[in-house]
């Protein structure tokens, strides 16, 4: 890979920061997860930019006052909501028969954090990569046509830090040999987010589709229920608007235009690294995770997986 690519941004960026003067009317947006958080956020960056978005979340009922709320804060009355669960491959598959139309941004925000004990979801396999990983392998390659014909397109994969917790067993991607952990499991789904930018852009940029992925920063969101709340130290937390920039800037800013294949952190591309670094917010990206072998391979394993 070429050079990191810089950006005149930095970890305390934010949402707004990102788009201004950026104006995204006439451009399609789905965000999944925008039922909270970061999702949000995300979502109204975008829909204050310009953009018609469509929060795509498990509950409509609850994502309609959401809706209705965004619709007043940006002026933006393009703003839908639709039911998607990722952890089900029939309400995806739904949601991508239904979609008509370009769609020029794809975020993939939603996801869940270390589930105390071990649980299962599509063909048996471990909860958090079926709903994190395949859940959104299923809902972009369902899209692919609709982003294809955008003419100009971005996919963002919201990964994380935890990615650095784990590769992709692929010997045992469901757990029935080695003991369940949870932040190994977290760890696995959130490499693979990583590996599908790499995959995927490498199989869609000639299609005008570009694909990222990114690590949001520490965020107390609804996220940790299951870790009893954030444990990062105070200097290395972000505000909901601080993290939601590097999603932000992928989806929507022009310094990201021809970039894909990349993982991203405090709106810069992060280093590459051979280890877990040591102290808390140190940037890195895991060799295993930008692998285009370990790439390869996991889309033919997730293609198989969701059919």
């Amino acid at each position: 890979m070429s050079g990191l690519l810089k950006t005149p941004f930095g970890r305390t960026t934010t949402a707004t920061d990102v788009t201004d003067g950026v104006d995204l009317g006439g451009r399609r947006a789905v965000v999944t997860g925008a039922g909270s958080g970061l999702g949000i956020e995300t979502a109204r960056a975008l829909a204050a930019a310009g953009a018609e978005v469509t929060l795509a979340v498990r509950r409509p009922d609850a994502g309609q006052p959401i809706a209705a709320e965004l619709r007043s804060k940006t002026g933006n009355d393009a703003i839908h909501v639709a039911r998607l669960d990722l952890a089900a491959l029939d309400s995806v598959n739904a949601f991508t028969g239904g979609w008509r139309g370009p769609l020029h941004i794809l975020v993939g925000n939603a996801g869940i954090m270390a589930l105390p004990e071990l649980e299962r979801g599509t063909h048996g396999q471990e909860q958090q990569f079926a709903t994190n990983y395949l859940g959104h392998f299923a809902l972009a390659l369902g899209l692919h046509d609709a982003l294809a014909r955008a003419g100009s397109a971005r996919v963002v994969s919201v990964s994380s830090a935890g990615h650095l917790f784990s590769p992709v067993v692929f010997d045992d991607l469901a757990f029935r040999f080695r003991p369940y952990d949870p932040l190994t499991a977290y760890g696995q789904s959130k490499t693979a987010q990583v590996l599908f930018a790499v995959e995927a852009d490498c199989r869609w940029a000639a299609e005008g589709i570009r694909v990222n992925a990114l690590h949001p920063g520490a965020i107390a969101t609804n996220l940790q229920k299951h870790t009893g709340g954030l444990k990062t130290p105070e200097p290395y937390r972000k505000t909901v608007e601080q993290g939601d920039a590097t999603a932000v800037f992928l989806a929507a800013s022009p310094l990201a235009d021809g970039v894909g294949g990349r993982y991203f952190e405090d709106v810069a591309e992060a280093p590459v690294v051979t280890e877990r670094p040591a102290e808390f917010g140190v940037p890195g990206v895991a060799t295993y995770a930008l692998d285009p072998d370990n790439a390869a391979r996991l889309w033919a394993v997730a293609t198989d997986l969701v059919r």
